[in-house]
């Protein structure tokens, strides 16, 4: 037996001459030609690649979004973007309801926005026939808005505000049968949509070029190698959350105000720049008063994926300032030009959001630009004022990357807030009836979508799977479709978010008094919970009565089928 000193001596030539004979066979024979030896073309090296921070985590980011846009299914990609964030993100939360002064702006440079006054060209061939229409149709639109108004006022105990709320409900919904039945036999479309009533519409968003806080620049440049990156402009998650009154869609998409060539919306040196086409407000939300919320991003535009109708012809919006609409009627003109900017922001921020639910359904997303333009319809109204808008989508890219890249910007036009009539007695009768306002309105429902053939609608998703429901392992289809549905729904989890307490923050963190106690809390460990993945959990235990294989076999764990590329 050999001993431990003889034993390395011979483990050692063992490794010697075992190297020498492979560098012995690698070396190139002198029998070998000189074809062997050279080759006319240079070798080909990999790229030299950046090895800062920020280019190292561009190309990560890329290689994120490029994930995104291969993955197979609608469901897949809005579950993706909810990945690196198990708690959710932390948002800045928009609503159809909450309008600070001097927000139209920020709203605006969120939504990449250029606003116009009045309606746009498009309609003038419609407004001819829409007139000829209103003549014939304008008697039981008239006994409509009188027999819906005078049923809501006949109970006094209602209080005023959800008596109003009621109304202009009412008034929608009969306005809405009432056209539609009227025009339906002339105008095919309108025998093909399908009506929403008090539908979802969310929208979630990344918006670049925000400056960050100071206290977040202090930070950072007591770090060293983040010192350089302190004031560098930064995201922040935009959630919208509306609920409008009613929502009318179709199996096919209206057609473009204008050019149905994104390039004809790209910023040309001569325009001066995208300064002087949209605002460039890039002060932080928190500055307006939109707090924030750890939610789930959720992209919901009233349907969920599957639907034929997939595409927005009209929505009535809950308008947003009533009172103060009230008061310009004899305010200063300060006021009514606040007034009109507060309707102006909530007609730019719904029908850009309703249209990003609606590009997202069709496989686009927030970081996968479409590759043609969505146009909608929008109606503001509190039952008597009513204010309408049309939007046409371009572009969807707000994040960092793309804020000062991006050339290309998105189009609203909208009109001034204009009463539906003057006034109305106790016995229903209407005095002075506005007719611009309702032949305004039928043309947005003769407005008639078209089938688009020569464009592919779909171009990231796959063709077999575009929704969970089409997916044909079973295993994989309920595990994606309870994964998707507990996720849109935004339940709190069934553990809470580790709380940092305030005596722990004063004697553990600020002060460190204690270092006899265990450490068993994450911000012990150094631990940041709001990084953690959504994959990162503990699995679902198999019991041994019910494993397919017996009581013993493997695997003990159900399988988990997050989003994974499944195509090239």
């Amino acid at each position: 037996m050999l001993s431990r000193k003889h034993f390395r001596s011979a483990l050692w030539v063992f490794c010697y001459r075992h190297h020498r004979s492979l560098v012995t066979r690698s070396l190139p024979s002198k029998h070998h030609g000189d074809e062997d030896e050279w080759s006319s073309q240079p070798p080909q090296y990999p790229v030299i690649q950046d090895l800062s921070f920020r280019a190292k985590k561009n190309r990560e980011l890329k290689l994120w979004h490029n994930k995104i846009a291969r993955l197979s299914t609608v469901e897949e990609k809005l579950f993706e973007i909810n990945m690196p964030k198990y708690y959710g993100y932390k948002s800045h939360i928009l609503t159809d309801q909450k309008f600070p002064y001097n927000t139209k702006p920020f709203i605006q440079y969120a939504t990449r926005t250029s606003f116009q006054q009045g309606l746009p060209l498009y309609y003038d061939q419609l407004k001819l026939e829409a007139n000829q229409i209103l003549e014939s149709i304008q008697t039981p639109l008239k006994d409509a808005i009188s027999l819906q108004l005078a049923a809501v006022r006949s109970h006094s105990d209602v209080n005023p505000s959800v008596q109003q709320e009621l109304a202009t409900k009412s008034l929608i919904l009969q306005l809405n049968r009432t056209i539609t039945n009227a025009l339906a036999t002339k105008f095919n479309h309108l025998q093909h949509t399908e009506t929403d009533f008090d539908p979802r519409h969310e929208a979630f968003w990344f918006l670049g070029g925000i400056s960050p806080p100071k206290l977040v620049s202090k930070i950072k440049q007591g770090v060293a190698w983040q010192k350089e990156y302190a004031n560098d402009p930064y995201d922040r998650n935009i959630q919208y959350l509306g609920n409008p009154y009613l929502a009318v869609r179709h199996r096919h998409p209206l057609e473009p105000l204008l050019s149905k060539d994104l390039e004809a919306f790209d910023v040309q040196p001569d325009d001066g720049g995208m300064a002087d086409i949209v605002p460039n407000y890039r002060y932080d939300p928190l500055a307006l008063g939109y707090g924030t919320d750890f939610r789930h991003a959720t992209t919901v535009p009233g349907f969920w994926p599957g639907d034929e109708h997939e595409f927005g012809l009209l929505s009535f919006q809950r308008m947003c300032t009533p009172r103060k609409i009230h008061a310009t009627t004899t305010g200063t003109d300060m006021l009514n030009a606040e007034a009109a900017s507060l309707l102006d922001s909530q007609g730019i921020l719904s029908s850009f959001a309703w249209l990003l639910g609606q590009a997202c359904y069709q496989g686009f997303s927030v970081f996968n630009d479409i590759t043609y333009p969505l146009t909608t319809q929008t109606v503001l109204t509190d039952g008597k004022y009513w204010s309408f808008y049309a939007y046409q989508l371009n572009t969807v890219l707000l994040h960092s990357d793309q804020v000062n890249t991006n050339k290309r910007y998105n189009l609203c036009w909208g009109t001034t807030a204009m009463p539906l009539y003057e006034s109305i007695d106790e016995n229903g009768n209407i005095y002075g009836l506005n007719k611009e306002v309702l032949s305004q309105l039928v043309m947005f429902y003769i407005n008639q979508p078209r089938e688009r053939l020569s464009v592919n609608l779909k171009p990231h998703l796959c063709s077999k799977e575009t929704t969970i429901a089409q997916i044909e392992d079973e295993n994989r289809r309920v595990f994606l479709q309870q994964a998707y549905q507990h996720l849109v729904s935004n339940r709190p989890r069934h553990r809470l978010v580790p709380e940092v307490y305030q005596w722990e923050k004063i004697y553990k963190i600020d002060h460190k008094t204690r270092p006899m106690d265990p450490k068993r809390r994450p911000f012990e460990f150094g631990d940041n919970v709001y990084s953690r993945r959504m994959d990162e959990h503990a699995l679902k235990y198999i019991p041994r009565a019910v494993r397919p294989g017996g009581p013993k076999s493997r695997p003990k764990f159900e399988a988990t089928y997050y989003p994974t590329v499944r195509r090239q």
